[in-house]
């Protein structure tokens, strides 16, 4: 009996010694390894767009991260080039591959692609958040831009205009009472679009001018000294700032 468990204890160890001697054999790197990890990159990085509208969606169910479906898409490629690649999914044939020991080192090399990948994957979803939020820092300050942007007064084309809600006033004597809210971007927009509408149909470049009125504040006129079709006398006009009727 003693005899028979020396002799097990020496295959065992028989066993062992070849084990490691496989181990330290196997250390070199599989022959599809650069390869496979090449167009995993690639792919992961072609698919930069799906996995930023996952990332997106990412209160919806489902994973995250892409790395496996990339690297199953690229495996699966490189298989019908080379059968004897196992598969990344099911059970595993240990002795089309050559025994455990290969196994093991395959995973392990499967492995290492995927946390490279997995670092890349989260260096494009930190890019995304960047510029993200460039991009809203960027229209915040537009939005600021806009509250606080500046009109040229029209008359004497020298001084800011002092917008506050229902009044437009300047140095230069504009006093203009709107009887609604008019904000800078709005009065700037619509003494552009005046000056636009003119210079359709005439060279000459119009003139601003406040018209008082009779029973009513005064009012920003724009008008121009040229003859138009239906107005012979030569003069044109066209209310851009008066109050409410």
């Amino acid at each position: 009996m003693l005899k028979c468990d020396v002799s097990e204890a020496v295959l065992t160890s028989l066993m062992d010694a070849q084990l490691r001697h496989r181990l330290l054999y196997k250390r070199s790197t599989p022959p599809w390894r650069e390869v496979f990890r090449r167009r995993c990159v690639d792919r992961l990085k072609n698919s930069r767009s799906r996995l930023v509208d996952r990332y997106r969606q990412r209160s919806t169910a489902g994973a995250l991260s892409i790395v496996d479906e990339v690297m199953e898409e690229e495996w699966t490629a490189l298989q019908a080039e080379d059968r004897r690649l196992l598969s990344l999914r099911g059970p595993r044939n240990m002795q089309e591959v050559g025994g455990v020991v290969q196994e093991y080192d395959e995973l392990a090399v499967l492995d290492e692609i995927q946390q490279e990948l997995m670092s890349h994957e989260i260096s494009i979803i930190q890019e995304y958040e960047r510029n993200l939020q460039l991009e809203q820092q960027y229209l915040s300050s537009v939005v600021e831009d806009m509250e606080h942007m500046h009109v040229i007064c029209p008359i004497c084309h020298t001084n800011n205009l002092s917008i506050n809600s229902c009044f437009v006033s300047c140095p230069c004597g504009l006093h203009i009472s709107t009887k609604r809210s008019v904000t800078p971007d709005v009065l700037q927009h619509l003494l552009e679009s005046r000056v636009s509408e003119h210079r359709e149909t005439c060279l000459q470049s119009p003139v601003f001018s406040i018209a008082p009125g009779a029973e009513r504040s005064p009012g920003l006129f724009i008008s121009c000294k040229v003859r138009h079709g239906r107005n012979p006398a030569g003069d044109w006009s066209f209310t851009v700032v008066d109050e409410e009727k």
